[in-house]
């Protein structure tokens, strides 16, 4: 899976044989399978796209990011159909009990927790207590571990002194925010892969979020982003603005992350088998997500 960004320059993109075709200013033309395709961001003002180019992106299962005038992530695009069972599957989705919601929650936020601990054992020497406190998380959180492991993680992380994680598009919260967002294009994307609708969430309800499950599946995985702004830090706080370095680093960063289970998957690979337990566990009433049980860098191996 490929995750094209198109920021440098204004370009068109069109469809031409089943391949995105990519005219870019003072650049020759390029043309790409839309097979290949994961994820698409649209990342400058000067970056027209035609219907049947979005249409072919959108049969082809991928998702579409469009950017704000500052080039940072402010919508997103997914198909509508993604699974030959889809119907069955969301109407599963729609009438599940809160009991069963809540033990899928659990599950999720365990292991947040437990990657993140593994993080700051790797990063500082110490895990801060958090691979005990993810064990102790219990069906649907109500004592709220998840938010008393964020203070403690954030807290220990090796940022800047002051650091305040938030969603403003500040400091390092901006390289965060750009990181989550294609991460949770990846987890929207094999969500619909798996035919569930991405705004049926197991524990976010907003009603102004169109991607609440998407939200509740991506939190395993954002350790990864969080790693690569500890391991550049130095470099992102030279820059105030978002650039294509950065961008390429946070990409390759996901891209090349490996989880490990009973066999070593990509990230992409490990979040689609993620989403597909869960439209099995939903329909079946029963059983576990599959989650992997440690992430690590393909560079570090």
């Amino acid at each position: 899976m490929r995750i094209l960004d198109i920021t440098d320059t204004g370009a068109r993109l069109s469809l031409n044989l089943e391949r995105l075709h990519i005219a870019a200013m003072h650049a020759a033309p390029v043309t790409v399978p839309l097979g290949e395709l994961g994820v698409v961001v649209l990342g400058n003002p000067e970056v027209v796209i035609t219907q049947p180019a979005i249409d072919g992106l959108m049969r082809a299962g991928a998702a579409l990011i469009v950017c704000n005038q500052r080039r940072l992530p402010s919508g997103m695009m997914l198909p509508i159909e993604g699974h030959h069972l889809q119907t069955a599957r969301m109407r599963a989705q729609s009438t599940a009990g809160l009991p069963l919601q809540k033990r899928l929650w659990q599950q999720l936020i365990r292991a947040k927790i437990g990657f993140q601990g593994t993080l700051l054992k790797e990063v500082t020497g110490a895990d801060s207590g958090l691979l005990l406190m993810a064990s102790r998380v219990r069906s649907g959180d109500p004592d709220n571990v998840e938010a008393q492991a964020a203070r403690r993680y954030w807290g220990a992380l090796p940022l800047t002194d002051g650091f305040r994680r938030n969603v403003e598009d500040r400091d390092l919260n901006q390289f965060l925010n750009y990181g989550y967002a294609i991460l949770r294009g990846i987890v929207g994307r094999a969500i619909c892969g798996a035919g569930l609708h991405p705004s049926l969430g197991l524990h976010h309800h907003n009603q102004f979020n169109a991607y609440c499950l998407a939200d509740d599946l991506m939190e395993p995985f954002r350790p990864v982003v969080d790693r690569v702004i500890i391991k550049h830090r130095c470099e992102f706080e030279a820059k105030s603005t978002l650039d294509t370095e950065s961008k390429r680093l946070l990409i390759e960063a996901i891209l090349q992350t490996r989880a490990i289970g009973e066999v070593k998957r990509t990230l992409t690979d490990a979040v689609q088998l993620l989403a597909t337990s869960l439209a099995n566990v939903l329909v079946e009433r029963t059983g576990k997500l599959v989650l992997p049980d440690r992430l690590e860098h393909a560079i570090d191996e």
